[in-house]
């Protein structure tokens, strides 16, 4: 329909998720198709439709020679108020004018990292929970096994709910980089080798193409990174800037599920001064300028990893002067 219309004056009117919108402006925007007007109006489809969904009325305009690619959101049916969805450098923004106004933050070669938590595809037995001081696994067996390659860990609902002073929640680490070679662990750690032998079987079903061609028991997302003793973390899953400043849990580095981005810090001065710049009302502006958050996993590590955060402190110092 839009390859038809945008040879044409005319205009499209569709109830679809918000995210085909996004979709179908990105279509236009990469065909480089005549666009003149376009806008988006949230429907309750809960209401009206009984589906539990992001969900729209797209409208677009077309007219011949036209290219205007951007939409207008509106909360609803009947209100004035929107906010404008645009392209800046070939990035689609969730709102332009704020964007427009921080757009010296944004820098893609950010010397801060943001990583996600550990992946290894087989919480049932590489996952456990303390119970009466014993070590259980997914399976719900008793474990005893080295503490050697034993972490504390923090889910992401964890994270979001600030419950992060201590855990109940337990994963082995089997590596400290991608692809080292885990043989160690059958003499530092005898019971534990023992134990991955035993569940060998549900490790050598992960389905992912990641664990191919690896050292047995490999898992992914970790590095040096991954020890350092202080941690901002935030949850992707959540459509709030939940920031948390993570410390060790009995004595070791705390690890994260991969619905978890983080950064990592050796000094606790720093990571609190980062933190206090992450969750200044700027930060969340600019953040959330970006972020989309109908979608399932609104808080991305391509997101985080925009922000310049020495022109942000920069420009908070410059602020406060004029305050002054």
């Amino acid at each position: 329909m839009v390859q038809w219309l945008h040879k044409h004056e005319g205009s499209l009117a569709i109830l679809c998720k918000s995210s085909v919108a996004r979709k179908i402006l990105n279509y236009i925007h990469s065909q480089k198709l005549n666009l003149a007007y376009c806008a988006n109006y949230k429907i309750d489809a809960k209401q009206y439709f009984d589906a539990t969904v992001e969900a729209c009325l797209l409208f677009c305009n077309f007219e011949s020679n036209t290219k205007n690619y951007f939409c207008d959101v509106f909360s609803n049916l009947e209100t004035s108020d929107s906010y404008r969805i645009g392209y800046w450098n070939n990035v689609l923004i969730r709102d332009v004018v704020t964007f427009e106004k921080l757009q010296k933050l944004y820098d893609k070669q950010s010397k801060i990292k943001w990583r996600s938590g550990i992946k290894h595809d087989c919480a049932s037995v590489m996952e456990f929970r303390k119970i009466n001081n014993i070590l259980v696994n997914g399976l719900g067996e008793a474990v005893d096994i080295e503490e050697t390659y034993l972490f504390p860990l923090l889910k992401g609902s964890y994270v979001a709910h600030n419950k992060t002073k201590t855990t109940d929640r337990y994963v082995l680490v089997t590596q400290k980089f991608v692809g080292e070679p885990t043989e160690h662990i059958k003499n530092s750690a005898p019971k534990t080798w023992k134990y991955l032998e035993k569940y060998a079987q549900y490790l050598n079903k992960r389905k992912s193409k990641i664990y191919k061609n690896n050292p047995d028991f490999s898992i992914f997302g970790v590095g040096s990174y991954t020890f350092a003793p202080w941690k901002i973390a935030i949850c992707g899953l959540y459509k709030k800037l939940y920031f948390r400043v993570i410390g060790k849990i009995e004595q070791k580095p705390v690890i994260f599920d991969d619905t978890v981005y983080f950064i990592s810090f050796d000094d606790e001065k720093i990571v609190y001064k980062t933190f206090e710049l992450l969750t200044s009302s700027i930060a969340k502006d600019f953040y959330s300028s970006l972020i989309f958050w109908d979608e399932k996993r609104p808080i991305k590590s391509s997101i985080l990893n925009n922000l310049n955060l020495i022109a942000l402190g920069e420009l908070i110092v410059t602020q406060d002067q004029h305050k002054k």
